[in-house]
């Protein structure tokens, strides 16, 4: 890397000739202790948190139908249970195939420039959001179409690891990563506790009721429009670009021909796919097996969603940063093990609780709805859908607690993969060249920019999770909902059982022979 200032210094001035205008960092040596104590640590922070922010939205309008399509059937949209599920699926498709260009992103314009306009993109599915909730006539196409755009929020994600990932040292990578990807998780949780008080569902437990002027989504679209506009104005002047990230398209998706990018792909689908999978699906899987509430000017029975809905993402997001420490302490590939286990024995659990649910009567059709909302007073739920009810409120609790132990393991993995990345991309460099020679520098500096391409693609591959576990759950060849959401946790638990073995096999068995420093032991 050519330096172009004093060493030491920071030049955020005009850019170099043929470069665009803003903020940018010539000389950036977070490897260098002297440099990063004294200039690189501040600049660093800073440029986290405000990255935090940015992609904390970025999630939260992500998954901002997961929760208020559960919704929709309350203010009068006549949808399917099948159709809420394609629904809620539908960003997590989209956000991670966004999740390769917006990497691709960081390098050409810059980390700062870049977070500017994937924050201000969020202004199209939040508007569009506004518009198609508080219209009775708009059609299912149509809101398709609109979930689509929330997967730019999905994008925020690859675009902030991968410019976050060139801020900090090798050894506080796994810490940064996890705080900068945990306080994009949270905005999963944050959205999903607070969309039902801003719109006037209900939340906190009951401790709010609902509001007696019914559902209004578009107010929380609204919310988070705004937060994007200040999203937007916080990157400009708080963040920076810095000049030693820049690379070609070409040189970024070199990392598609290492065979590590595919396994930790793999690996990451087990991770992050099942957090935002399962966030996405969680409401609707409560509300399907466990309430009842055919209009909203009837008192529902059960376990309201909105109550519990927000509690999954929390634990995971909290569970993130965990994964990254103990990576950084104890090594990404032991912990990224550990964490397949817990999720393996965690999905088992949750799927004898499902053994002990009554299946419930299927809600009315809606001409029965229709023939009820004349008279709603009137109203009184069979017996048969009380009696089932009242048996699955009893296994709600270890129900819940299963479930959140399998959030628990999926963030410690989530955090541990990270770290694993650039490790591993950090190890082919080491392996390669000699101490103290300018050649490890060099290759310690390209394999860095590797390893940030690497986590926009792994980020790609691995959401594609979020997408096939709520379809999963949907299984088109099983009728009955409840035994569609026992066979998705059986295929589940089998695909984790895979991702532990290919864990052990590459990153922790240790070879023998001439192939003894081929491996990724100690990543």
């Amino acid at each position: 890397m050519t330096l172009t200032s004093p060493p030491g210094s920071v030049d955020t001035a005009a850019p170099t000739k043929g470069h665009r205008t803003g903020r940018w960092i010539k000389d950036w040596r977070p490897e260098d202790k002297e440099f990063w104590t004294e200039t690189g640590a501040p600049i660093a922070k800073r440029n986290l948190i405000w990255s935090i922010f940015a992609e904390h939205l970025g999630f939260s309008v992500w998954l901002i139908w997961s929760v208020s399509s559960a919704f929709l059937l309350a203010m009068g949209f006549q949808f399917s249970v099948e159709q809420l599920f394609f629904l809620v699926a539908i960003p997590n498709l989209v956000g991670s195939l966004l999740r390769v260009p917006y990497t691709l992103a960081v390098p050409k314009f810059g980390g700062r420039n870049w977070t500017m306009v994937s924050a201000a993109l969020l202004l199209v599915p939040t508007l569009g959001f506004a518009y198609a909730v508080t219209n009775p006539d708009t059609p299912y196409w149509a809101f398709c179409l609109i979930a689509a755009t929330a997967g730019f929020g999905g994008g925020n994600f690859a675009s902030s690891m991968a410019n976050i990932n060139f801020f900090y040292p090798a050894d506080k990578k796994g810490a940064a990563l996890g705080l900068n990807a945990a306080g994009g998780n949270l905005g999963v949780s944050l959205i999903q506790f607070f969309l039902p008080i801003i719109v006037g569902g209900a939340g906190i437990f009951g401790l709010v009721k609902a509001s007696e002027g019914g559902i209004h989504l578009e107010r929380a679209a609204w919310v988070y429009a705004g937060l994007a506009v200040a999203a937007t104005v916080a990157a400009y002047f708080f963040m920076d670009n810095l000049e030693s990230a820049k690379s070609n398209p070409r040189e970024q998706l070199s990392v598609l021909k290492e065979k590590q990018t595919w396994i930790m792909s793999f690996l990451y689908i087990g991770t992050f796919g099942s957090f935002i999978g399962y966030s996405a699906a969680m409401p609707l899987l409560i509300k399907v097996n466990f309430w009842r509430q055919p209009l909203p000017s009837i008192t529902g029975i059960g376990i309201n969603f909105a109550f519990y809905a927000f509690l999954g993402a929390l634990v995971g997001s909290m569970a993130r940063p965990l994964g990254g420490y103990l990576a950084d302490k104890y090594g990404g590939a032991r912990i990224t093990l550990f964490a397949f286990c817990g999720m393996i024995l965690s999905t088992l659990t949750v799927l004898f609780t499902l053994s002990k649910l009554t299946v419930l009567p299927p809600p009315p059709a809606p001409d029965a709805v229709a023939e009820i909302a004349k008279d709603p007073a009137g109203f009184q739920f069979p017996e048969a859908v009380v009696t089932a009810i009242d048996a699955n409120k009893d296994v709600f609790p270890w129900f819940l607690a299963a479930f959140l132990m399998v959030f628990v393991f999926s963030g410690i993995g989530n955090g541990s993969t990270y770290k694993m990345i650039p490790a591993i991309f950090r190890k082919d460099a080491l392996r390669d060249t000699d101490p103290d020679s300018p050649e490890r520098e060099l290759a310690l500096h390209s394999q860095a920019k590797k390893a940030s391409a690497a986590i926009g693609i792994i980020g790609a591959v691995g959401a594609i999770g979020g997408f096939l576990i709520p379809i999963t759950f949907n299984s088109p060849w099983v009728t009955e909902p409840l035994a569609a959401t026992k066979n998705a946790f059986w295929i589940f638990t089998a695909f984790y059982v895979v991702c532990a073995i290919v864990t052990w096999a590459v990153y922790i068995r240790k070879r023998k022979g001439a192939n003894a420093d081929a491996g990724y032991v100690g990543v």
